[in-house]
């Protein structure tokens, strides 16, 4: 079945989400803090070492060199720009506020911050996409069901420590991984390994970001740099840069 993937995914988000509802208050708040900060430097490892993995390459004579920097320098700036002129992170602010006000929690001021951290958080990377593509091609969701289980334990800490608008990040996540399934027959014959690769390094920098967010207060408005996800697949197309 294509999209089964996508759906147990999205029920392992509201599972975790239920479960740190439940839970979430028998948790000291110190704990809950000290699990938040632990979440956030959780999060940054994941996407610096998924990042630096795509970046580094065996260097004669011994240790590494980088390469791609050129790349990212430009698909987020660029994409940054797009993103900030469009102001995704107000947008996507919106939302949460008009599900905040659905789910009658006006009283809960953290509402749309836990919406888009957790929303940033699980649907950024290339898990989503090169799983939503193995789905949708292959009928292979077995890269969907690990990232499920991985983001059951995140939306669980995020729900306990951040507040109940992070369950509700199963709802970008089933139509981003929904949209990719559906453009996926579209997507695979002009998608190289580079261009995957390019992807992935953007996405882990963005997620990077995402749990820099978590341990401090001042906030880097992670939605309105998506934009460069794209940017970088598109210049894994230009020739002077490869």
């Amino acid at each position: 079945m294509i999209g089964l993937g996508t759906i147990i995914n999205t029920a392992m988000v509201i599972v975790g989400g239920i479960i740190g509802l439940l839970f979430g208050k028998l948790i000291p708040e110190r704990v809950q803090k000290a699990l938040l900060i632990c979440n956030g430097i959780t999060v940054m490892f994941i996407g610096a070492g998924g990042a630096i993995a795509k970046m580094l390459v065996p260097a004669e004579g011994g240790g590494f060199d980088t390469q791609r920097a050129l790349l990212i320098v430009i698909s987020m700036a660029v994409g940054t720009i797009i993103g900030s002129l469009i102001d995704l992170d107000k947008q996507i602010g919106r939302f949460g506020d008009w599900l905040k006000k659905k789910t009658k929690s006006t009283n809960d001021n953290g509402f749309t911050d836990a919406f888009i951290t957790a929303s940033c958080t699980i649907c950024i990377g290339a898990m989503a996409v090169i799983g939503s593509i193995n789905d949708a091609m292959f009928h292979d969701y077995s890269i969907l069901i690990m990232k499920g289980i991985i983001d059951l334990i995140t939306i669980c800490i995020m729900t306990c420590t951040l507040g109940k608008g992070a369950i509700f990040s199963a709802i970008p996540v089933f139509l981003f991984q929904g949209v990719i399934i559906v453009l996926a027959k579209l997507i695979m014959p002009i998608m190289t390994d580079l261009a995957l690769q390019d992807l992935s390094m953007v996405g882990n920098i963005l997620i990077f970001c995402v749990g820099l967010n978590l341990i401090r207060d001042k906030k880097i408005p992670v939605a309105n740099m998506l934009p460069a996800i794209v940017i970088a697949v598109a210049l894994a197309f230009v020739p002077w840069l490869n």
